[in-house]
């Protein structure tokens, strides 16, 4: 029985050796950082791709111009953490904390940010072309310029953010809040914005022909100039193919 305990606790100790060892491993494509305490770390240019990195916290780390492919950073604490131009293409942020994050420029198609929390980060000019970003928190986020294309918005929380020139086309918004958000311009050609919350949203000179917006709330929303040829309206009905900034 004394060998058994003894046993026991020498593999405890290799177990935490071995991860303790992990957190200092050099940056490297593929490397295992699990529950490391990596803030402020300067990893400008590095190549992680395909790591894994969840639970580790890298808030105000420069991740500027990285190679973060296929990175999984689920539960990762991001906050306040450079990462312009990085490219982060299929990776994984689910549930990660990038609150005040700066990604302008990313690449960030096809990724997961299912619940992320993104309150006010800077995304512009970023892309997320295909990306997930299911019940998502970006509040006050700055997406001016974005890349959205058949981007995943499900449930999200888009309240104030400002989307001024984005390309939403094709993108899936059903039951996302966009209250007070900015929307001047955007392309929104063929999205689903079903019982979405567009409550004093400025959607002028948008271009939402052919969306879907049924049962959505319009409640003092701006549609000045924009184009819906061919939108499906809040009661069903189809605007005809010369409607601008009204339902005809």
């Amino acid at each position: 029985m004394l060998n058994t305990t003894r046993n026991f606790f020498f593999l405890l100790l290799l177990v935490a050796a071995h991860v303790h060892a992990a957190c200092e491993d050099p940056p490297r494509r593929g490397v295992i950082w699990i529950d490391c305490d990596l803030q402020g770390i300067d990893l400008r240019k590095a190549d992680l791709r395909s790591a894994v990195l969840t639970r580790s916290n890298l808030s105000n780390a420069d991740l500027r111009g990285a190679k973060l492919n296929r990175v999984d950073f689920s539960f990762v604490k991001l906050n306040n953490a450079r990462l312009q131009k990085a490219r982060l293409n299929a990776a994984i942020f689910v549930r990660a904390d990038l609150t005040q994050a700066n990604l302008e420029g990313a690449l960030l198609d096809g990724a997961k940010l299912g619940r992320a929390k993104l309150q006010r980060a800077l995304l512009r000019g970023a892309k997320l072309r295909n990306a997930s970003l299911y019940q998502a928190n970006l509040a006050g986020a700055d997406l001016r310029d974005a890349q959205l294309q058949n981007a995943d918005f499900t449930q999200s929380n888009l309240d104030e953010v400002d989307l001024t020139g984005s390309d939403l086309s094709g993108a899936t918004m059903k039951e996302a809040s966009l209250e007070d958000a900015i929307l001047k311009g955007v392309n929104l050609r063929n999205a689903n914005m079903e019982r979405t919350n567009l409550l004093f949203a400025d959607l002028s000179q948008a271009d939402l022909s052919g969306a879907y917006l049924v049962d959505a709330a319009l409640t003092e929303t701006l549609l000045d100039g924009a184009r819906l040829d061919k939108t499906l309206w809040t009661d069903r009905r189809r605007c005809s193919p010369e409607s601008i900034g009204s339902c005809d």
